[in-house]
């Protein structure tokens, strides 16, 4: 397996708040990767980290096998690495699609994302063109953050929360879209609270709690108990 992703001994912190404590992990060609934990456990942080919004020694984060940990978040994506970040951060002012054209400034050139592969993705976008884009339910929304990361042909999907605040029969909608997310090439790390959706979606699962790895393993491998807890702690 090639890995694309590597973290080695990453912390982070926020100002002297220390978030993140010697976290490792690896992310290879064509895998989804989920990273599960309760609020506070670190996820975020680890996400920021890996898009090159917080900065890190160079060395802790390792893309093919470049050091990119101390890299700005513009370098970052047009090395091939996109965040759909938590709350969606959509452009008010912008259109659905002016929102998704924003995601090909510093785009990977010839891929497979354009307006039309992200509207066959998600089919109502192309009907909502035209509509601001925070104007959209909070699903459509989430479609909107998702398609303007695509938008850059990334090698990398990073995902946060993206089943935050939405219900069950739109999370399924969502999430439906990994298949195809994944034939296009792309790798992906998805960020979860919901245990059972990370189960679901990843080749492999890595479990944070107060800015550490707590179990990492293959969901058919992992046991009730242990995922338990690695994500509440053991006495909970």
């Amino acid at each position: 397996m090639t890995v694309l992703i590597e973290t080695r001994d990453l912390t982070a912190r926020y100002g002297d708040f220390q978030a993140l404590f010697g976290v490792d992990l690896t992310l290879g060609e064509g895998e989804t990767v989920a990273i599960i934990g309760a609020n506070g456990a670190g996820k975020t942080t680890l996400m920021r980290s890996l898009c090159g919004v917080l900065k890190n020694a160079p060395d802790s984060i390792r893309f093919e096998d470049r050091a990119i940990g101390d890299r700005p978040a513009d370098e970052i994506m047009a090395m091939g690495i996109a965040m759909v970040p938590e709350g969606r951060k959509l452009f008010p002012s912008l259109s659905v699609e002016e929102n998704l054209q924003i995601g090909a400034y510093g785009r990977q050139t010839g891929g497979y994302w354009s307006l039309e592969t992200v509207y066959e993705l998600f089919p109502v976008l192309k009907e909502r063109r035209r509509n601001p884009g925070t104007a959209l339910s909070g699903g459509q929304q989430q479609m909107v953050a998702i398609g303007r990361a695509l938008m850059s042909n990334p090698r990398v999907l990073l995902c946060d929360e993206i089943s935050l605040g939405l219900a069950p029969v739109i999370i399924k909608d969502i999430y439906k879209a990994v298949p195809k997310i994944r034939a296009s090439g792309a790798s992906m790390i998805v960020v979860e609270q919901d245990i059972g959706q990370a189960m679901a979606v990843a080749d492999r699962v890595y479990c944070m709690m107060e800015g550490r790895i707590t179990l990492s393993g293959r969901p058919g491998e992992l046991e009730r108990e242990a995922i338990h807890n690695a994500y509440f702690g053991a006495a909970a």
